[in-house]
């Protein structure tokens, strides 16, 4: 139960104290500032607190944004402020300050004390929801005039939706999902719920898709469609009832790509029993967008805090912006998420799972050129300088693992550290995948170029990455990585190695995304005893080219050995991912993802 203090006698008519009540605040009423510190000390430690002028008026809807949103340590709107456990002393001490020197406007003053000691105190957008705090008669009645003539459920719903959307989402998603995410909301349904529903529903699409039958594609279309409805609503509430929680974060940040990657498997699957094998085209499909990801990530990290971070491309794109239609025809083009799973839910139910693959690998590779291109020239461009945190954001999303910091030691004398890392990467990746390409499965020289590519990759990351182009490396190790999985697995002639590299490289993509959302989350990556176990993008690439050597002319061996390689990997990976997201260091966030 969390805890709000009146800082005064309520006024006369007044519906504070309902509201307040209505949003799970036991409501305590305070002489003055000397009382609501003496009942803020009482007020268990683990506790939120809230203190209210007791002449506010305005919207619940108002006080709902202000108070209660888990997401801020600290948050205030004119009349009200509140601090979780964590900055509950500042508070305290600004109560206490406040007090001495004496102010009409307590609450006021205790949000920029609270600046003042440290403590960032979020003020939400209220828009045309009215907080305020009227000192006579003639202004409380026009501000209880203002607030009947706003409707603060429409604004609620409006802003359960968010603001970035794509057009799909936009126009055929969240005109009725808005509703749904109420409905859940009234019959206490959490977003974790939903999240989960949303990822029943894709499984039995991809269960339905890999039955290879007409009737199953056909359902498997419309089960991926209502999964994407599920998608939209868990966020949609979320926003809604302010239902943050850091499980929620782990769910929404990885589920999406579960879902999807999923159903890639089950159009293969149901394309194997039609005796068409596209497990190819469905590792291909899942390596582009993974890698398009990771340029997103890595250009967003790159310039999350960098300085003088402007450019003339970056402001043609602002007066693009201005357009209306271009707006939409820009986030179209790049296949979103909505877009993406629309179009290959319609695929799905009408033609092939050939069709589908190709069409997702054509769609989004051009949606990655084109992005890429855009960043590219915005970071050759602007004249920024990279801070410290953004290196460093940079080197862990390379995810280089103990190999390079071994061979790191070895080359700080010597002059392959003086080229730029982006060059050093491609060089390592150039002439590994020319060598998985051009040689036969199983040679022995493949092995040579791994080594090559553990150590020019080691020397790329043996400076901070602090270059105009360096968010690109860490693409870079990750096409790498990826594609001479996909190359080595179909030119072993087995079976059913596609389907372990599949497997394998999903468990590893996992990792890559849950350092994503970590870093976004503040919270850091993850431990480096995980990436010494898991080896790092080097000592993985090159440990299945080893496999690919010794086993190649052992049967099903190289299979089983990505076999047991993806179930090693994911099982580590995800026990770790569990067991941060799940505890109370992870953040209360609710990842908005990807443009949907």
């Amino acid at each position: 139960m969390s805890t709000a203090i009146l800082t005064g006698p309520p006024a006369p008519g007044s519906s504070l104290d309902g509201d307040l009540r209505s949003l799970g605040f036991d409501v305590k009423a305070a002489s003055g500032a000397e009382d609501a510190g003496a009942l803020l000390s009482a007020v268990p430690a683990g506790e939120r607190v809230a203190l209210v002028d007791p002449r506010f008026v305005g919207h619940v809807h108002a006080l709902r944004l202000a108070l209660t949103d888990p997401r801020f340590p600290a948050a205030a709107a004119p009349g009200a402020i509140t601090a979780q456990s964590g900055a509950r002393p500042a508070l305290a001490r600004a109560l206490g300050a406040a007090g001495d020197a004496g102010t009409d406007d307590l609450t006021g003053a205790l949000a920029d004390a609270l600046d003042a000691d440290g403590v960032s105190v979020h003020r939400p957008q209220l828009g045309t929801l009215v907080a305020t705090v009227p000192t006579d008669a003639e202004a409380r009645h026009a501000a209880r005039a203002a607030v009947a003539a706003v409707d603060d459920e429409a604004v609620r719903l409006r802003s359960a939706v968010k603001a970035h959307d794509g057009f799909f989402t936009t126009f055929f998603i969240s005109p009725y999902s808005r509703y749904i995410a109420r409905w859940c909301a009234r019959r206490g349904l959490t977003p974790n719920q939903v999240t989960t529903a949303s990822l029943l529903t894709a499984l039995i699409a991809a269960g339905c898709a890999a039955t290879g039958e007409r009737g199953g594609y056909v359902a498997a279309g419309v089960l991926l469609l209502v999964s994407f409805v599920l998608d939209c609503t868990d966020g949609q509430l979320a926003r809604y009832a302010l239902k943050y929680s850091t499980m929620g974060a782990w769910l929404d940040a990885t589920f999406d790509r579960a879902k999807e990657y999923a159903f890639y498997a089950g159009l293969a699957l149901g394309a194997a029993r039609g005796g068409d094998d596209v497990w190819a085209l469905a590792l291909g499909a899942m390596i582009l967008m993974t890698c398009r990801h990771v340029v997103d990530f890595s250009f967003n990290e790159a310039n999350h805090d960098a300085t003088a971070n402007t450019s003339p491309t970056a402001a043609l794109s602002d007066r693009l912006d201005g357009l209306g239609w271009t707006v939409w025809a820009r986030r179209m083009i790049i296949l979103p998420i909505g877009e993406r799973w629309a179009m290959i839910a319609v695929l799905t139910a009408f033609t092939s799972p050939r069709i589908v693959f190709w069409a997702l690998i054509i769609g989004c590779a051009f949606g990655a050129c084109y992005t890429t291109a855009g960043r590219v020239l915005r970071s050759v461009t602007r004249k920024a300088r990279r801070t410290d945190r953004a290196a460093q954001a940079l080197a862990d999303l390379a995810d280089s693992g103990p190999l390079a910091d071994v061979v790191r030691g070895q080359l700080s004398r010597t002059g392959i550290v003086r080229l730029q890392p982006l060059v050093l990467a491609l060089i390592a990746s150039g002439a590994l995948l020319a060598a998985v390409l051009g040689r036969p499965f199983g040679s022995r020289q493949v092995i040579v170029a791994a080594v090559f590519y553990v150590v020019f990759s080691a020397a790329a990351v043996a400076r901070p990455l602090k270059g105009a182009l360096d968010w690109l490396v860490p693409p870079v190790f990750r096409a790498a990585e990826y594609t001479t999985v996909l190359v080595l697995a179909a030119r072993s002639d087995e079976p059913q190695a596609l389907p372990a590299a599949f497997g394998l490289v999903a468990a590893v993509a996992y990792h890559h995304y849950d350092t994503v959302y970590r870093i976004r989350g503040g919270t850091g990556a993850p431990p480096a005893w995980l990436v010494r176990v898991t080896g790092g993008h080097e000592g993985r690439t090159l440990l299945v080219t080893v496999l690919a050597a010794l086993l190649a002319d052992r049967g099903d061996d190289f299979t089983l050995a990505l076999t047991a390689l993806a179930v090693a990997v994911a099982l580590v990976v995800l026990v770790e991912s569990i067991r941060f997201w799940v505890s109370s260091g992870a953040p209360a966030v609710h990842d908005e993802g990807e443009t949907a």
